[in-house]
């Protein structure tokens, strides 16, 4: 008995150090597990989203040629022949046709890596917007920090256009119809720089300041064909304003042929009926400001003043300093939550210079209507009349001709043959 009891005694023994063991391995187990999730690397969150815009309509325009065809000289003005009136389909008039890629990726500290790959493309034959660009609206990937701001790099907006913009009449009007004649103060996205490096600085008590600056590129010469500016918006409740400079230079420094880095595949962006015959200048320079008010949900306003000069270089075609001085307002009514009601004007003159004696002006009027069918869908309909005078130049920069009417930056390239125009356009737009 009393060697049966020690025997039990013993094989008890021998089952809980047994079992110790095993919660002793399986506790090293626990350890080792969490000690290898803790060595493990931490993935940072990522998003990528896919969006566009698809836009299309029907458009009207009672004088419609060919930019260039204009040859009419003082004293005469007589109408040009060749001016007929033109129906048509709209493409991207309330805001251009795109799809892109945007992502963002969590790099701790506040710091993320931005990008975005935009195209343009026209609803009405599916064509790129600029040929042979594949991203031709946007193209860029950076850094953004909350506390230290953005910096980016590749083909986008310059600071002038990106901190001016919000107050730019385009933003009721669109370009097409409501940029200021020819968008000769690149109010609007006709203007994007190659090469690009542009620095957003965080808001500072409502103050943002921005620059950007485009290498040109060019053997022999850090200038040749750059673009830079620099620009801030001060936002303080229901007002704000912008202020800002651009400046474009021609890789060609003596002029002639446009080659900068904001062409767009070699062409020369926002050529019309009013900067036709300046297209040789060696260097262009905008100053603007811009800025609104808003007098509570329903009512506000934006104005926008601008000062646009083409310097002309030993090779140029033509010979003095050409200038614009731009002024407009805009008054934009919201009477329902569907409803947006726009009214703008601007007036444009040029400077009597190269020959020119009475120098051009340009008044333009516009109406737009937008309901919104859903948060991404709308239907819009616009109304627009420009009446030019006074004299400018030929496509050969020598010959001095009468002023001919260009409303907006949608008839660029189909001025009227005559001192005015007149149209209007309505159409469907929806964002994905």
């Amino acid at each position: 008995m009393n060697r049966l009891t020690t025997g039990s005694r013993w094989l008890r023994l021998n089952l809980e150090i047994f079992a110790l063991m095993n919660r002793t391995v399986t506790m090293t187990r626990i350890a080792c597990a969490i000690a290898a999730l803790a060595s493990a690397p931490v993935f940072a969150q990522s998003s990528v989203t896919l969006y566009g815009i698809v836009d299309a309509g029907i458009g009207w325009q009672n004088s419609s040629t060919t930019l260039g065809s204009a040859t009419s000289t003082p004293p005469s003005s007589k109408p040009l022949a060749g001016g007929r009136s033109q129906v048509k389909m709209l493409n991207g008039i309330w805001a251009g046709n795109r799809f892109g890629l945007k992502g963002a990726e969590d790099l701790g500290g506040g710091t993320k890596a931005i990008f975005t790959l935009e195209q343009g493309f026209s609803i009405s034959n599916g064509a790129q917007q600029y040929s042979g660009l594949g991203f031709s609206r946007q193209a860029w990937v950076g850094v953004t920090n909350g506390a230290y701001g953005t910096l980016t790099a590749g083909r986008q907006y310059t600071s002038y256009y990106t901190l001016l913009s919000p107050y730019s009449p385009t933003t009721w009007l669109t370009g097409a119809y409501g940029a200021h004649p020819g968008d000769i103060d690149s109010l609007d996205t006709l203007y994007r720089a190659n090469n690009s490096l542009v620095y957003t600085s965080p808001s500072m008590h409502g103050l943002t300041i921005g620059g950007s600056y485009s290498l040109g590129g060019n053997p022999g010469s850090f200038s040749a064909g750059q673009t830079w500016s620099v620009a801030a918006q001060y936002l303080n409740g229901p007002f704000g304003i912008a202020a800002g400079i651009q400046r474009i230079d021609n890789a060609n420094n003596g002029g002639t042929t446009w080659n900068s880095t904001t062409s767009n595949n070699g062409a020369q962006p926002a050529v019309s009926a009013i900067n036709n015959g300046f297209q040789t200048a060696a260097k262009q320079q905008r100053i603007a400001v811009t800025g609104g008010y808003a007098f509570n949900s329903q009512w506000d306003v934006s104005f926008s003043y601008s000062n646009v000069q083409y310097a002309p270089g030993a090779n140029s075609f033509f010979h003095n300093t050409a200038i614009w001085n731009t002024g407009g307002a805009v008054l934009h009514f919201k009477p329902t939550a569907a409803f947006d009601l726009a009214a703008g004007y601007s007036y444009t003159r040029a400077t009597e210079s190269n020959g020119i004696t009475s120098a051009a002006s340009y008044n333009q009027f516009v109406l737009s209507q937008y309901y919104s069918l859903s948060k991404r869908t709308g239907l819009y309909a616009l109304e627009a009349y420009q009446r030019a005078n006074g004299q400018t130049l030929a496509a050969d920069g020598k010959t001095v001709i009468n002023a001919t009417a260009s409303i907006g930056d949608g008839q660029n390239g189909a001025p009227a043959s005559s001192r005015s125009q007149v149209a209007v356009g309505a159409g469907i737009i929806h964002r994905f």
